[in-house]
């Protein structure tokens, strides 16, 4: 088990939310909005010290951090164990941990290593994650939570030379409609945000130049990456019998609707 443990100072909030991807970018910013507004928040990651700089982002909130690769069954277990010991309970699972893998390789080039480690973070951490807040989700008293799983722009539209990635997000798709159906007996709601173009050093490159479907490299806008975060928290802040099935949050003018 290769979980570790640090905690801030506790909070007495009822709301507990677990944000797995915790220590950058799109992770970051909701756990962060989170914290800020009064939710309880279990960071999970793989790298402690980026946890660490999150949770002093809001140091006067209740944060706990949990080193975690969402690829590990262990790892997941020990990131719910740590918020229900911590928190008491789950009420909402943001998954948002993954990785586009390695860019610009042709599906021919693509190595079988690359392509399953896109696949087990993306794909099979999702599943972990969400098979273990379903668990405790389903037993805790009052029953029910909420998941939200990030998806992509690319769970619609692929880039060129993305096929892990893209895979894995039309998967995670499935995964949500699949999800849903299964919670509703247990109050359980799922839904999904489709992000495209938020500022975080993953989309640093799409302000220089990306290759475009045309085989052109071509700038693209992007959006601040709050705004992602503020979506987030409307979608997890709703009663548990409303529910955003699907999201899309992305900058105005990026090249999705006709990309290609």
């Amino acid at each position: 088990m290769n979980a570790t443990q640090t905690t801030t100072q506790p909070g007495n909030g009822t709301r507990i939310a677990v944000v797995t991807g915790a220590g950058s970018g799109i992770g970051r910013a909701v756990a962060v909005e989170l914290l800020r507004t009064g939710w309880s928040v279990a960071l999970a990651g793989r790298h402690p010290e980026t946890l660490t700089e999150t949770a002093a982002l809001a140091p006067e909130a209740a944060a706990l951090t949990v080193r975690t690769d969402v690829s590990q069954p262990e790892d997941v277990t020990a990131l719910f164990t740590a918020t229900k010991d911590r928190f008491g309970r789950v009420d909402l699972l943001f998954n948002n941990a993954g990785t586009f893998g390695p860019g610009g390789v042709p599906v021919e080039d693509l190595p079988y290593d690359a392509w399953r480690h896109v696949v087990d973070t993306n794909l099979n951490g999702a599943f972990l994650c969400a098979q273990a807040a379903y668990r405790e989700m389903k037993t805790q008293d009052p029953q029910g939570g909420r998941i939200i799983n990030n998806g992509s722009i690319s769970a619609h539209t692929p880039r060129p030379h993305s096929v892990a990635y893209t895979a894995t997000k039309h998967a995670l798709t499935g995964l949500t409609k699949s999800l849903s159906l299964d919670g509703r007996p247990y109050n359980i709601a799922v839904g999904q945000i489709d992000i495209g173009n938020a500022a975080t050093d993953m989309t640093a490159r799409m302000r220089t130049g990306a290759l475009q479907a045309n085989g052109e490299v071509a700038p693209e806008p992007v959006m601040d990456v709050a705004d992602v975060a503020r979506t987030v928290r409307h979608m997890a802040e709703l009663p548990l019998e409303a529910n955003v099935q699907f999201a899309t949050v992305l900058a105005t003018a990026m090249p999705y609707v006709g990309r290609g």
